[in-house]
């Protein structure tokens, strides 16, 4: 017998091992196993097993089985194939990204000592003769126990060194470094259950009056929450541990350990206590037709319509079946209020999943949907990747959100699409969800292949607010910069603290300055790694890239030409935020970007803050715009509009519409008494017109025109293919040489190969192909295998060996 098996590197195709006869009754698909290649060893998932092994070689063994039971299931890795020939990339990638860290396992290098070696150590040198010494001790030393006996850190040279004069010989051992969470819990002891001998027990005590007082803090505590833990029983009573080891030892109480779940759960319930509204009731049963009779819904509701409500109530019905529930948000921002509201309903029943858990805490959610127990999962794009027992429904929420694609590293996937598959995998069901929908999803709506459900009427009759074009021309600055706050902006600010309401400002840049310029010489600081300009941040008096990360020291001289002045060009919300703080020094200002909520619970806790309206005035990035309900805010202002209309790129009406109608969506929820401010230089653009009217409709049909008469998506598909490497010329000619094996074929359909805009990024220049194909399945099956072919030809020239190629599929 032998087994396919994906290992988590890029490899081409995934390899084949033989399986030994003993290991033969517990090898299964799903199952971790451990392989070699190349001398290292990895856990690999078992992905097909089979009778025909390689004609070309012998196949190694599997070396040993991890697991009893499988952790990933059939309709994952038949995901995964899916994935990696839609976005042409290896299952290996896909595994490394689905997979909780600790399921990889880490392999952890040994030295054996090599008795044929002798103990003649007399031709090393002192590091070696200190390493083959502990070697010769104890037979074996791990990496870290070299760098204790060195007391260094770089240890590498000296263990290759070894390696090479035959003192030692590498093993490579594979750890599992997952690690169950024990707690100490306290119990009493069998002799007292009864109340007659505990009575008596403690009738007759006469010494140690404070474990007298441990014992009635446990009785007390028991009884108040059934369950004691030896950490809350201490926090409790005020006792030492060595006072609770005194009462274990006259057995009155026994300490026992066990394993816990790192995440605390609600109990499970369900309590949906709240009744839709008309629209909301028509709404829920046309996207029940709908999904009876097609496998994607659309639910298209304007900002404020309760499309949560809808949700509640089908996550409802399928808990009720048994069944199980995706629930993706586009940003980890928005899972802090949803999660709070799903809970409410569902208690238990719902887990949350994403990227600011640790790796253990990813173990135990991973296993808990896998055994059903978890019910609903709310996540970002990678709880699709979760073992779903039975899953029943994917809801996509702001599923316009260009969150949800993933651009680095690969696999570059789109969750909602990838999610539609994925639903048909289990016989499950999609509901898109959004108030502005893609272009691409409305398209498949109205063609039919979608049902489309619209709700037009806010959530008790609350009216849309009405906005209002702030003409930046018309103000005047005497530096000639950007208006940051214009007069009527900050009047509308003002009015609304004093009425004790609350306002959102939203501005696209995080930061103080995007950039500064050299009042002279108009020099602009740029980063040494990347084509673009640093950003100035105030609160770590630091030039930053956020391309890369790097960061530099201010210069209060510019290095090419002396001088001392420098322009502040633009604005972040950084600066806005210092802005507000001088402008209203009565208001309390907060803001939200990435530079504000690193931590796990740092989205939650400001959101917080928020809803209890312990901050006036919130500024932030795009995080503050998608999809946050909050009730008191009554005014929102867009800052800097211009931003969002002018960049090259064919889905720029589409975003920018996107943007301004979901941030003034935020605005007068609850009362409709809301107001939005944009300010903008060009107030004779259409999608203004479009925002102003709050009228999706009109923005599609214009959309669409422009999209079937230059052929991009929905009437194409396109994919671009990204060259890198650390010098300009060669990545030039390799994209070039590379575009000249598609020419042939698909020349029609080729727009490049030219540098973006960033052209370099972490010391990598870059080219870029678009290639934009008819929807024609079978055209598309043969350029990617073109690419393919294209990709192995280059990198069989010698100077393109180390040109890095990077397909993208549905580039957003």
């Amino acid at each position: 017998m032998f087994a396919e098996i994906i290992i988590p590197l890029a490899l081409p195709k995934n390899y084949t091992w033989s399986i030994p006869d003993h290991l033969l009754p517990r090898v299964q698909v799903g199952v971790r196993v451990e392989v070699s290649l190349k001398n290292k060893k990895y856990a690999g998932i078992v992905r097909t097993l089979h009778r025909e092994g390689p004609e070309a070689f012998h196949p190694k063994p599997i070396e040993g089985v991890i697991d009893h039971q499988p952790i990933v299931q059939e309709a994952q890795l038949a995901l995964w194939a899916w994935m990696a020939d839609y976005y042409m990339c290896s299952e290996g990638e896909i595994m490394a990204a689905a997979l909780p860290a600790h399921f990889k396992l880490s392999s952890e290098t040994i030295l054996l000592y090599n008795e044929v070696y002798g103990d003649d150590f007399s031709a090393l040198d002192h590091d070696e003769y200190l390493v083959a010494e502990g070697l010769l001790l104890k037979k074996e030393l791990r990496i870290g126990e070299i760098q204790q006996i060195l007391d260094a850190t770089h240890v590498y040279p000296v263990v290759r060194s070894l390696i090479d004069k035959g003192v030692c010989i590498v093993w490579e051992a594979l750890q599992d470094t997952y690690k169950e969470r024990r707690e100490k819990y306290v119990l009493l002891h069998p002799d007292y259950k009864e109340e007659e001998k505990l009575a008596d027990l403690m009738n007759q005590w006469t010494r140690a009056p404070k474990q007298l007082d441990l014992l009635l803090a446990y009785l007390h505590l028991q009884k108040v929450q059934g369950e004691v833990s030896q950490k809350d029983l201490l926090n409790k009573s005020g006792a030492s541990p060595a006072q609770l080891k005194g009462l274990a030892e006259k057995n009155v109480l026994i300490i026992e350990q066990r394993q816990v779940d790192r995440l605390q759960y609600l109990p499970r319930a369900i309590q949906v206590d709240f009744e839709l509204s008309g629209a909301q009731e028509h709404a829920l049963g046309e996207v029940r037709r709908h999904l009876s009779e097609k496998s994607v819904c659309l639910l298209h509701g304007v900002t404020s319509s309760g499309k949560t409500l809808v949700y509640i109530k089908l996550i409802e019905a399928l808990i009720k079946e048994g069944r199980q529930v995706l629930y993706l948000l586009p940003e980890i921002a928005l899972t802090a209020q949803v999660i709070r509201r799903l809970q409410k309903h569902f208690g238990g029943y719902v887990g949350i999943y994403h990227s600011k858990f640790n790796q253990n805490e990813r173990v135990e959610i991973w296993n808990k949907v896998a055994s059903g127990d978890i019910r609903v999962v709310l996540g970002a794009r990678s709880s699709l990747l979760l073992p779903f027992k039975d899953l029943g429904l994917i809801i996509v929420d702001e599923e316009h959100d260009a969150s949800y694609k993933q651009t680095e590293p690969a696999p570059r996937y789109h969750a909602r699409d990838t999610a539609i598959y994925y639903a048909q995998l289990h016989g499950a069901r999609v509901l898109l969800g959004s108030a502005t929908p893609s272009i691409e999803s409305y398209y498949n709506a109205v063609q039919g292949k979608y049902g489309l459900v619209t709700l037009t009427e806010r959530y008790g009759g609350a009216a849309l607010p009405p906005i209002v074009l702030v003409d930046t021309r018309k103000v005047v600055r005497e530096d000639k910069g950007k208006v940051l706050l214009s007069p009527a902006l900050k009047d509308a600010i003002e009015g609304t603290v004093a009425r004790d309401r609350q306002v959102i400002l939203f501005q696209n840049r995080r930061g103080y300055t995007p950039y500064q310029v050299c009042a002279t010489c108009g020099w602009i600081p740029e980063c040494r790694n990347c084509a673009v300009t640093l950003t100035y941040h105030k609160a770590s008096h630091k030039w930053q890239c956020h391309y890369c990360g790097t960061t530099y020291p201010v210069l209060h001289t510019c290095p090419a030409c002396g001088g001392h002045r420098f322009i502040q060009k633009s604005f972040g919300t950084e600066k806005i935020e210092e802005v507000l703080q001088e402008s209203f020094p009565g208001a309390r200002v907060a803001r939200m970007d990435l530079d504000t909520v690193r931590g796990k619970t740092a989205h939650d806790q400001l959101i917080h803050q928020f809803e209890d309206r312990r901050i006036d005035i919130l500024v932030g990035t795009q995080m503050v715009v998608k999809g946050l309900d909050f009730g008191f805010v009554d005014l929102v202002g867009i800052l800097d509009a211009d931003s969002m209309l002018h960049f090259a790129d064919f889905r720029v009406h589409e975003r920018a519409f996107q943007l301004m109608e979901q941030v003034s969506g935020r605005a007068g929820r609850k009362t409709g008494s809301g107001e939005v401010m944009i300010q903008v230089s060009d107030t004779a653009h259409p999608v203004l017109n479009f925002v102003q009217a709050h009228d999706y409709k009109a923005l599609y049909d214009y959309e669409i025109q422009s999209r079937q008469q230059f052929g991009y998506p929905p009437f194409s598909r396109l994919l671009k293919i990204t060259f890198r490497h650390k010098l300009e010329e060669t990545v030039m000619a390799g994209a070039e040489a590379f575009t000249g094996h598609l020419r042939a074929e698909f020349g029609p359909y080729l727009t490049g190969p030219a540098a973006p805009v960033v052209n370099r990024v972490r010391n990598q220049y870059l080219m870029e192909l678009l290639i934009k194909l008819p929807r024609d399945g079978a055209l598309i099956h043969r350029c990617k295998q073109a690419i393919r072919m294209a990709e192995a030809l280059v990198h069989g020239e010698q100077r393109f060996r180390s040109v890095t190629v990077v397909p993208d599929v549905d580039p957003v």
